[in-house]
């Protein structure tokens, strides 16, 4: 903790989420006391709060958010394990069709962890917490934020108590990071204040998804697998993914882009269901109890703040997570790219040089950064859909091209397979993907293997089971 440094005395996160919980883990390195503000209760069991409808459904933590909070938190991977969630290499335990067929399972040497969102924030919450100088206030909203006459620093907020008493209050801050998400008033408050807000890009995607938890026997000979449908767009635009989670249970999220969603109604949920090409995914929820009701979610665009692009700025204020950029969540990316922003936080705090008035603009650069890759990934998947609009990257059809014959090669070769999992989970830049010897794998397995239909490449239960 830098107790030397009187201009880092007390810091203020906004939002108790993923985001923030990991921002205050490492704001707790710099700063004398740090405090979260949470517009909901909070509580110590996991359990989704209203600000969070869409931690209900099917979540993902790429290998590179996983290893950021194992850094921040080391006993984490095994709290996990202990309490119900499988942690396990990620490509062995992948039951994934995509592009005709099943892809390729090998060992990565990254694990993975399938659970329920909840169960992630708590044991996180828990740990962030356990920290001597944070603390957490749930039932506060924040009104605003609070500047110094001359509007060149912000010095607080202004909340709301809703508590027993309802009333306002300011509280002084050094640093306030707005981890709200991707309702986030910042633009709003930057404009109030005299500053311009964010430009934005929007890609509109109208995906839909709908969610439902089972009962998972663990002699199932896939009980251990994670399963996953993605589609070969566009002639395909449905996707599912069966997650084993805490509880011995399955969580099933299903859904499409360009409004192909999934039905609400027992009927047509599972009719949906039977439709995904990976076909061992009906078969292990038409045998199993489902203990939940099914719970929609809509997802219409994914959005990017160009925070990075601004001139001006207010010190002492920093936005961070979904509140800069809110990716589709089918691609998984958006918790993992929230972590890895907090780390860059973190190396610029400990970096004196970096002045107050440098602070925003130096760590909005490095957030824009971080979210390059997955802005990039997410987008270019997206714009396989014809009916995805919005800035579309040039030469994205070019590269799109290529990629499916990326997707087609991890069927059959494993070092494919294993550069596209690092790209996927950001780990390595999708540049990788293109070197000489790369495209030569690439090239060699889709011509040793024909692109066939999916119903020539539909495995059956036996066959899927004996690679479990």
């Amino acid at each position: 903790m830098n107790t030397q440094n009187a201009a880092r005395s007390h810091a203020l996160v906004l939002g108790a989420s993923m985001a923030g919980l990991i921002t205050a883990r490492v704001l707790s390195q710099h700063f004398n006391q740090v405090t979260i503000l949470e517009r909901d209760t909070v509580t110590v069991e996991p359990q989704s709060r209203k600000g969070q409808p869409q931690t209900r459904h099917l979540h993902g933590l790429l290998a590179s958010g996983l290893n950021t909070l194992t850094h921040y938190f080391p006993d984490l991977p095994e709290a996990l394990a202990a309490n119900g969630a499988m942690v396990a290499d990620m490509a062995e335990s992948m039951h994934w069709h995509s592009y005709g067929g099943f892809r390729q399972r090998f060992h990565l040497g990254l694990n993975a962890a399938t659970m329920s969102r909840p169960l992630l924030e708590s044991l996180v919450r828990q740990r962030t917490l356990a920290r001597p100088n944070v603390t957490l206030r749930d039932n506060t909203a924040v009104k605003g934020l609070v500047t110094m006459a001359d509007r060149v620093r912000v010095i607080g907020v202004e909340v709301e108590n809703r508590g027993t008493s309802t009333h306002n209050e300011t509280i002084s801050a050094d640093l306030v990071v707005d981890a709200t998400g991707r309702g986030s008033r910042a633009p709003q408050w930057l404009t109030e204040l005299g500053y311009t807000a964010p430009a934005e890009s929007e890609v509109k995607v109208d995906v839909g998804y709908a969610t439902r938890l089972y009962r998972r026997d663990p002699n199932n000979p896939l009980a251990q697998s994670w399963l996953l449908s993605t589609p070969e767009a566009p002639r395909e635009s449905r996707f599912g993914g069966l997650f084993p989670i805490e509880g011995d249970r399955w969580i099933l999220s299903i859904g499409g882009w360009g409004g192909d969603h999934a039905p609400g109604d027992e009927e047509g949920f599972n009719a949906f269901v039977r439709s995904l090409p990976n076909p061992d995914i009906y078969r292990i929820i038409s045998t199993s109890e489902p203990i939940s009701e099914i719970i929609p979610h809509r997802f219409p665009a994914s959005l990017r703040r160009h925070y990075e692009q601004l001139e001006r700025f207010p010190q002492g204020f920093l936005v961070l997570g979904d509140a800069i950029s809110s990716f589709n969540p089918t691609y998984g990316q958006g918790m993992s790219s929230a972590i890895l922003q907090a780390a860059s936080l973190d190396k610029i705090l400990a970096q004196k040089s970096v002045a107050p008035e440098l602070l925003a603009r130096t760590f909005f650069k490095a957030a824009a950064k971080v979210v390059d890759i997955p802005w990039q990934l997410s987008v270019g998947e997206d714009f396989r859909f014809p009916q995805t609009t919005g800035p579309k990257p040039g030469g994205v059809d070019l590269i799109n091209r290529y990629v499916a014959a990326v997707h087609r090669a991890t069927r059959f070769d494993p070092e494919v397979g294993q550069a596209f999992l690092k790209v996927m989970n950001l780990l390595a830049p999708p540049t990788s993907l293109m070197t000489p010897a790369m495209m030569w794998r690439v090239w060699k397995a889709n011509r040793a293997h024909p692109h066939n239909t999916p119903t020539q490449q539909r495995a059956t239960w036996k066959k899927s089971s004996a690679t479990a």
